[in-house]
């Protein structure tokens, strides 16, 4: 046993991440990593965390997040480093921000304004802009100052923009020449640490859109060009996939191409994060044990939380399953309101309405509904701005509708149009199949999460998955013990990401852990925050409960209380301090 540790954690019960059976014990920490698992009688000059009667468990691992912005200005990328979440993936569904020409900043960041709903505003002023490779943008994330640890996938879209231009991108294969550029810039990216590459694959009629209602530029991808990419990581030997969309048979083939790990979008109760359907989670299960039983690799990334929306027409872009309703809330506020005030467009919004084919929010549409997420008609009003219709707060829009003697589409507009689109809307809240999601939080290769987060940020708070994970769903239902609950939230995740050193306790590796009380942990109401770069103001949900996040041996926050300190490590390779030969060597 050293005979000096920089911080002593006494009496906890550990959960190890490994599915070991829990233990109490005390664990010694000396240069941000676990040098000792056992009884320590004095801890000497020490700092000493009292966790009797607490549970001590490895940080968890967030594989889905799009923080590629928002970690420039917000050092823990909250809302997951409230809920104990120590180390995030960024660049995830084919976004991001490298690599990045001068001139194409704008476009980019309008792209992500759009599709991942990140404030235009935010990112102009919270960025800082100093790279245009992918090799410079990961060197800009070492710099920055980080609460939490990053590993970034080399996401496809800016890459195909760099190269080919981003119409070309948009319409046509890479030539042979392109090709060449392709390989070149994507093994560059790898080189520097990236962990593999990610891509969004909705063909022309996917939800997520781009600014000015298009596809995204990875939609469209030619088969061949995503198949590039794939060889590369199996002629490298290293790296991982993340897809979201592009059926099973392309997931499949991404897995027989590479010979490496897929992270595939996503394993649900019936609708995505987005409020669209799904494949239904048994079938989907039931093709997951099937190919890994065939040797292909394939993870499930798992929405493992409720889903509920909060939002005005400010800035909502979740009903862009209908193509009428997306050229709606497309342009300018002016151009908007002009829109949702126009007569024919009116027409047109009702006949699709009476069809039974309106958007539900977050995605899809009524007809294809299997858990019955609310349509216009069902949303609630919350909160209005102006005095007259505040007798509609509560309400949902077809009660209104029934009220005023109106068409539920013509009701909604006439609001929206009334408050300049600050009336606040929400869905209702859904009953969760218990059994169903049971199968899917321990299906066999799910990995729970999809927080999204950094995405949405005003309609959303799927950060929290980590404390919804713990509190409904080990405390409230029972539906797994604590053991494989943080096997799940960080060992299994740490390994599906090839992260080397992550999401276990275990002597010798870095201290990325969480200290909580179960029995008070609990999710905080939702809340506005006024706390985004350039004045903007976004839903966030804190907790409580954590006594003590610690990562790589440095408090991040204590009861809740940020510390203002700065630990989090570019996981280069899935490493922050050493090379992989170095690292396997050690080993």
């Amino acid at each position: 046993m050293p005979r000096a540790f920089d911080t002593v954690i006494k009496g906890g019960t550990i959960f190890d991440g490994q599915r070991t059976p829990r233990f109490v014990s005390d664990i010694g920490i000396t240069d941000g990593r676990i040098a000792y698992i056992g009884d320590i009688r004095d801890p000497g000059a020490a700092r000493v965390i009292d966790a009797r009667g607490l549970n001590v468990a490895p940080g968890f691992v967030d594989l889905h997040t799009h923080y590629d912005s928002q970690v420039f200005w917000d050092p823990y990328c909250t809302l997951s480093g409230w809920h104990g979440v120590t180390s995030v993936v960024i660049g995830n569904c084919g976004f991001g921000f490298a690599p990045c020409r001068p001139e194409d900043r704008d476009r980019t960041m309008l792209t992500m304004a759009r599709n991942e709903a990140v404030p235009l505003a935010t990112m102009k002023e919270g960025m800082p802009w100093d790279w245009e490779t992918f090799p410079e943008f990961l060197d800009s994330l070492e710099r920055t100052p980080k609460g939490v640890n990053v590993l970034s996938y080399v996401p496809l879209s800016p890459i195909l923009m760099n190269v080919m231009g981003l119409e070309a991108a948009k319409s046509r294969p890479a030539t042979e020449d392109e090709r060449a550029a392709l390989s070149r810039v994507f093994n560059e990216a790898l080189d520097a640490g990236a962990c593999g590459f990610s891509a969004q694959i909705s063909g022309s009629e996917g939800v997520q859109r781009d600014y000015d209602g298009t596809p995204m530029i990875t939609d469209m991808m030619a088969r061949e060009d995503i198949m590039l990419f794939a060889g590369i990581l199996r002629e490298r030997g290293e790296g991982f996939i993340q897809i979201a969309g592009g059926g099973l048979r392309l997931a499949e083939e991404l897995a027989a191409e590479s010979g490496r790990p897929i992270i595939w979008n996503m394993l649900a109760v019936g609708a995505d994060q987005h409020g669209a359907a799904t494949m239904m989670h048994r079938d989907a299960i039931k093709w997951l044990d099937d190919v890994n039983a065939r040797g292909l690799r394939i993870f499930a990334q798992a929405l493992t939380c409720n889903v509920g929306f909060t939002f005005n027409m400010e800035e909502w872009n979740m009903f862009d399953s209908s193509a009428i309703w997306r050229q709606v809330t497309l342009g300018t506020r002016e151009q908007r309101l002009r829109k949702m005030a126009d007569p024919v467009i009116r027409q047109a919004l009702r006949d699709e309405f009476d069809a039974g084919k309106g958007p539900i929010a977050g995605g899809g549409t009524e007809e294809m509904n299997p858990l019955g997420n609310a349509g216009i008609a069902g949303l609630f009003i919350t909160e209005t701005s102006t005095p007259e219709c505040r007798i509609h707060e509560g309400r949902t829009v077809g009660e209104m509708a029934g009220v005023l003697g109106l068409h539920p589409i013509d009701a909604f507009l006439d609001l929206v149009v009334a408050e300049d689109l600050k009336t606040t809307f929400e869905t209702p809240p859904l009953k969760l199949n218990d059994e169903a999601m049971k199968e899917v939080a321990r299906s066999a290769v799910a990995l729970p999460g999809v927080s999204d987060g950094g995405a949405h940020t005003k309609f959303v708070t799927l950060g929290a998955y980590p404390t919804e994970f713990l509190t409904v769903h080990v405390r409230q239902n029972g539906v797994m013990d604590l053991e494989e609950a943080h096997w799940r939230l960080s060992g299994y995740p740490a390994y599906a990401a090839g992260l080397k050193d992550r999401g276990v306790l275990r002597e010798g590796m870095p201290a990325d852990i969480v200290i909580y009380d179960l029995d008070a942990l609990e999710l905080l109401p939702p809340e506005i925050a006024h706390d985004f770069p350039a004045g903007e103001w976004r839903r966030i949900r804190r907790a409580k409960g954590y006594r003590h996040i610690l990562v790589n041996g440095e408090p991040t926050f204590v009861d809740g209380v940020c510390t203002g300190a700065t630990p989090g490590r570019l996981l280069r390779h899935g490493y922050a301090d050493v090379s992989p030969t170095r690292a396997l060597a050690a080993e």
